[in-house]
C-alpha cells in the first residue's frame, strides 16, 4: 500500500499464494484516523486516532507522535504508544473559536442586505497559534531521530495545519501553495487567523534546519 495513494478506502493487509480461502474475517482491517496523510518521507498527519486506527498507524512504525492539543492523552491512546514504543510529545494549543471564511462570507451577504455591519464580528484575533509552541514542536518535527512520526490535533485541520504550513515555508514553498494544501485539510472551516500566522512565521533562524525532505521548493 502506498500512503500516497490513500483515497479515503479502508485498507487490508494482503493475502500470501499460500493462504486459505480469502474470507473478511481472515483480513486485518487498515482505518487511517480522519484526515490522514503523508505530509513528506517518515512524516504524517491526521486528526485524532480513535482505537479502530490502531493496527493502520502500527504499520507506519511510527517512533513519535507529536501531539498538539492541551487536554491529556487517553488512556488507551498512552498505552498503545507505550506498548508500540512510541514516544509522545505533547505541545498543548488551546482550541479557538474564530470566525471561518464562509462565516464571513455569510455575514457580508446578510449585512449588504440591510446596510448593517458590526465592527466586533470581523475582530478575529491573529495569536491563536503560539508562536514559541510551534517552534518547539518544529525542533521535534525536523530531527530525523524521531521519523516516523505522526502530527495530529482533534480534526487534524487547523493547529495541525499550521505546523505543516511552517514546515513547508522551511522547504521554500510559496505562500499559495501553503494556502492551498492548508485549505484542502480545512475546507469552509478555513481561519484567516491560521493563514495570517503561516505569512508571518519567520523562519530565518531555521534557515539550518535539516532540509532532507522531497518536497521542497514547490510553487
Amino acid at each position: 500500500m502506498t500512503l500516497d495513494s490513500y483515497n479515503g478506502d479502508v485498507h487490508t493487509v494482503p493475502q500470501s499464494e499460500n493462504s486459505p480461502i480469502d474470507t473478511d474475517k481472515d483480513r486485518e482491517l487498515f482505518v487511517p484516523p480522519l484526515n490522514f496523510a503523508m505530509v513528506d518521507n517518515g512524516i504524517f498527519r491526521s486528526g485524532f486516532p480513535e482505537p479502530v486506527s490502531f493496527s493502520f498507524l502500527q504499520s507506519l512504525r511510527l517512533r513519535s507522535i507529536i501531539y498538539l492539543c492541551p487536554e491529556p492523552y487517553p488512556e488507551v491512546n498512552v498505552e498503545f504508544a507505550k506498548s508500540n514504543g512510541i514516544h509522545v510529545f505533547q505541545f498543548g494549543i488551546e482550541r479557538c473559536k474564530v470566525r471561518s471564511i464562509v462565516e464571513i462570507d455569510l455575514y457580508l451577504r446578510i449585512s449588504t442586505k440591510i446596510r448593517c455591519f458590526s465592527l466586533f464580528f470581523f475582530q478575529e484575533p491573529f495569536v491563536n497559534i503560539p508562536d514559541q509552541v510551534i517552534r518547539e514542536a518544529l525542533q521535534v518535527l525536523l530531527d530525523t531521530e524521531n521519523h516516523p512520526v505522526l502530527i495530529h490535533c482533534k480534526s487534524g485541520k487547523h493547529r495541525t495545519g499550521c505546523l505543516v504550513g511552517c514546515v513547508r515555508k522551511i522547504q521554500r514553498w510559496c505562500l499559495s501553495s501553503i494556502f492551498d494544501e492548508y485549505q484542502r485539510f480545512a475546507a469552509s472551516k478555513a481561519r484567516i487567523s491560521d493563514q495570517r500566522f503561516m505569512e508571518l512565521f519567520d523562519i530565518s533562524n531555521l534557515r539550518h534546519s535539516p532540509l532532507s525532505f522531497s518536497c521542497s521548493k514547490r510553487c
